[in-house]
């Protein structure tokens, strides 16, 4: 899938487009970059360990019932529609159109995400397609050597601490198509504030809802800092073990894989050997059968007209890179 977005919401980005960057430079590296990048990893990386402990530890104030619950699926949930519908299939892949409201509202709910701002994280994407597993990926788990400490070390990179510090892909080569919508640059911009609304926002319900201060903070903690710990690792999984582990069913030049059993938890991500050799589609399961609830999402804003241009791979294309197929061509060829 994805990843964190890393170093700036849109209004750091500007400084990449507006400081004489050489615009034929894919990637820029320099020590103003690098320190966002430690900042934004603390900060939206680091702290949600610590807000998922506070979170374990505050059952001995409050307990975790039915209201806890529902605000850690309910805000999982939207912010995992936010990345995958939104970040993912329509703002890096463009693989539908929305209305302009409907786009901007997914650009909120990924923003709450904490994991990066629409911008930064669609030209760290696209690089990601680009350079998969080779020189200039940002997260390849394949790039570190070969043995059990290779792999560790490459499963340890791609899952967590490449965010510390890398190249920042240059945001005028890789999402100019962003960079000129400006209605919904002014939505990106406003990334921290978001970050901060996905927090808020369960606190409040929980407060409003226990009447007490202990309701509150549980809802901002479960709600909130949990939220985001849980659906960043299940985010992470996909740039690591998916590029390591899992089946193949289509060619690519990569090393993506299938992970069928979490595709619930990954709201279809887990898809990602489809994803891979067909990045166009917005659909990742492909087939009717194979889950893919952020699919199920853009269907559903296709019958109420508030997506168009749903770009389904054909058969054709499909069998034709069909490895199954390959080999049995193979196989009757010798």
């Amino acid at each position: 899938m994805a990843q964190d977005g890393s170093v700036f919401a849109t209004h750091n980005a500007d400084f990449v487009v507006e400081s004489g960057a050489d615009h034929r430079k894919k990637a820029i590296s320099n020590p103003y970059i690098h320190r966002l990048q430690r900042r934004h990893f603390l900060l939206f990386d680091v702290l949600p360990f610590f807000g998922m402990a506070a979170a374990i530890a505050f059952l001995w104030v409050h307990p975790f019932g039915v209201v806890e619950l529902l605000l850690l699926f309910g805000m999982w949930l939207l912010t995992g529609i936010g990345v995958t519908v939104g970040y993912h299939r329509l703002f890096t892949h463009r693989t539908f159109r929305a209305k302009p409201w409907v786009a901007a509202a997914l650009a909120i709910l990924g923003s709450m995400a904490g994991q990066g701002g629409m911008v930064s994280w669609v030209a760290l994407h696209r690089r990601h397609h680009e350079c998969s597993d080779r020189e200039g990926d940002p997260h390849s788990p394949n790039l570190s050597g070969g043995g059990f400490t290779g792999r560790l070390r490459g499963l340890m990179h791609s899952h967590f601490l490449w965010m510390r510090r890398h190249e920042y892909p240059n945001i005028v080569h890789y999402a100019p198509d962003l960079l000129k919508n400006k209605p919904l640059i002014r939505v990106a911009r406003l990334y921290y504030y978001w970050v901060v609304l996905g927090l808020v926002l369960p606190g409040v319900i929980g407060g409003l809802v226990f009447m007490s201060w202990q309701g509150a903070v549980s809802g901002l903690l479960w709600g909130g800092l949990a939220r985001i710990f849980i659906l960043e690792h299940i985010v992470w999984a996909i740039n690591s073990f998916l590029h390591m582990f899992g089946t193949k069913a289509y060619e690519s030049r990569e090393n993506s894989r299938n992970g069928g059993v979490f595709a619930l938890l990954t709201l279809g991500e887990s898809w990602h050997n489809n994803h891979h050799a067909f990045p166009d589609s917005p659909s990742f399961g492909l087939d009717w059968y194979r889950l893919d609830p952020g699919y199920w999402v853009i269907r559903m804003l296709a019958v109420a007209g508030l997506a168009t241009d749903l770009k389904l791979p054909t058969k054709d294309r499909r069998v034709a890179k069909r490895l199954d197929r390959r080999a049995a061509s193979a196989n009757a060829a010798a």
